[in-house]
C-alpha cells in the first residue's frame, strides 16, 4: 500500500487570488463608505456580503484546493470578509447616529405649543344665561314652559289682543310662512315674542299658573350692534287670585338683583302694551355709576349716557281680554307679565358691546364666559 502523496500543483483559482481578494474587499469598504443613509448601506450591504456577493463566492472556490492550499486562502478570505464587516457595522452605527440626531431636529416638540390638537368648545353665554334664569324662577316655585318657534297668527297675535291693523303684523316686523300654494296669507309666521306660549299654557292649564317661557324670537330687524333678527327672550306669567302690581315689582326686582347683584334698583314708566293693562317698561339703574354720572359731565358714564338708568324691558297686569281669549274669568283671576331680552341681559351683565359677537359663533367670545353654577 503506498503513502499519501504529499505532492500537489496549486490550483489557480482566480477569485482567491490576493489581488482579487484585495479588490472585493476595497470595493465593499468604498461602497460602504458612500453610503449616505441606512437605506444605501443595505443595498452596499446586500451586494458586498451577501450569497452573491464576489467574497462569498470567493469562499466557496476553497473547497475546490489542495488540502496544503486551502488555510492560506481561508485566512486570506476570512481576513477580508472580517475586515468588510467590520466596515459595515462602524458605518451602519455612524448612520444611525446621523439619523437620530437628525429626526431630534426635523422632529422636534415645541412644548410651548398648544398641547390639545382639538381645542375644547364652550357652551354659549346665551344659554347658560337662559339656564340661570330658568333656575332662578324655578326656585320661587315657577314652571318651565316651551312652544313652537312656528306659530299660528291666533296664538302670536290674535289672543294677545294686537289687531290685524297693528303694525306688528306688517311684513316690516314679522316674518310670515309662505302656504304650499305660494300664498303669503298662510296664517303662519315665525312667532316675534313669546308670548304664545303663554297663551298655550293658559288654554291647557287651570289657575294657578306660574310659568317662565324662555326661547329663540324672529324680527325682521338688520343685524348691528344693538338688533339681531333671531335672538333670545324670556317671559314671565302669573295667574292668580288677587295678584296686583306689587307682586309683579317684588317678582322683578328679586329677577334684578339675581341677574345684577344685590341692590339694583328698578323702576317702571308708563307704557303701552295690547295684551296687558297697565303697562310699563323696566329700567335698572345704572350698575356701573349707579346713578352718580347724572349730571356730572366730569365723570360720564358709556354704559347708561350718563342718563342714570338702562331700559331692560316691558311688563303690565294681563289684559282682561287676553284672560277671556284663554277662557279665564277676570273676575276671578288676575295676572301679570313680563318680558326681556336674553342678549341685552347677557350685555348688561357682562358689558358685552357689540351683538354681533354673540352670533358668529367665534369661540374666543364664548370660552372667557365659562360655566354658571
Amino acid at each position: 500500500m503506498s503513502a499519501p502523496n504529499k505532492s500537489y500543483d496549486p490550483v489557480e483559482v482566480e477569485s482567491l487570488k490576493p489581488e482579487e481578494v484585495d479588490k472585493a474587499r476595497d470595493a465593499a469598504l468604498a461602497a460602504f463608505a458612500a453610503a449616505q443613509d441606512l437605506a444605501a448601506l443595505q443595498e452596499a450591504k446586500v451586494a458586498h456580503t451577501g450569497d452573491r456577493s464576489p467574497l462569498a463566492l470567493a469562499n466557496r472556490e476553497i473547497g475546490a484546493l489542495p488540502p496544503q492550499a486551502k488555510a492560506e486562502a481561508g485566512k486570506r478570505v476570512g481576513q477580508a470578509r472580517g475586515q468588510v464587516n467590520q466596515a459595515l457595522a462602524a458605518r451602519r452605527e455612524e448612520l444611525e447616529a446621523e439619523r437620530d440626531a437628525r429626526v431630534l431636529v426635523e422632529e422636534t416638540v415645541d412644548v410651548t405649543l398648544p398641547w390639545d390638537r382639538a381645542p375644547r368648545g364652550a357652551r354659549h353665554p346665551l344659554t347658560t344665561l337662559a339656564e340661570r334664569v330658568g333656575d332662578v324662577f324655578v326656585a320661587m316655585g315657577y314652571e318651565i314652559a316651551e312652544g313652537p318657534e312656528v306659530e299660528a297668527e291666533w296664538y302670536n297675535f290674535d289672543a294677545l289682543n294686537i289687531a290685524p291693523d297693528h303694525p306688528a303684523r306688517t311684513m316690516q316686523d314679522t316674518f310670515f310662512v309662505q302656504a304650499a300654494d305660494g300664498s303669503p296669507d298662510s296664517g303662519v309666521v315665525l312667532r316675534t315674542h313669546t308670548s304664545p306660549v303663554q297663551i298655550r299654557t293658559m288654554l291647557t292649564r287651570t289657575p294657578p299658573i306660574y310659568v317662565i317661557c324662555p326661547g329663540r324670537v324672529y324680527r325682521t330687524d338688520e343685524l348691528d350692534a344693538t338688533h339681531t333678527p333671531v335672538f333670545g327672550q324670556v317671559e314671565g306669567l302669573a295667574v292668580d287670585k288677587g295678584l296686583t302690581m306689587a307682586d309683579l315689582r317684588g317678582t322683578l326686582d328679586h329677577f334684578a338683583s339675581s341677574m345684577f347683584g344685590e341692590g339694583i334698583v328698578t323702576r317702571m314708566r308708563p307704557s303701552y302694551f295690547p295684551f296687558t293693562e297697565p303697562s310699563a317698561e323696566v329700567d335698572l339703574q345704572c350698575f356701573v355709576c349707579r346713578g352718580a354720572s347724572v349730571g356730572d359731565p366730569d365723570n360720564p358714564c358709556r354704559t347708561c349716557r350718563s342718563e342714570g338708568w338702562i331700559e331692560w324691558g316691558g311688563c303690565g297686569m294681563v289684559n282682561p281680554r287676553v284672560l277671556v281669549a284663554c277662557g279665564i274669568d277676570p273676575a276671578v283671576y288676575s295676572g301679570f307679565a313680563f318680558g326681556m331680552g336674553l342678549e341685552r341681559t347677557l350685555m348688561f351683565r357682562h358689558n358685552v358691546e357689540d351683538m354681533r359677537d354673540m352670533v358668529e359663533g367665534d369661540v374666543r367670545f364664548t370660552l372667557p364666559f365659562g360655566m354658571e353654577i
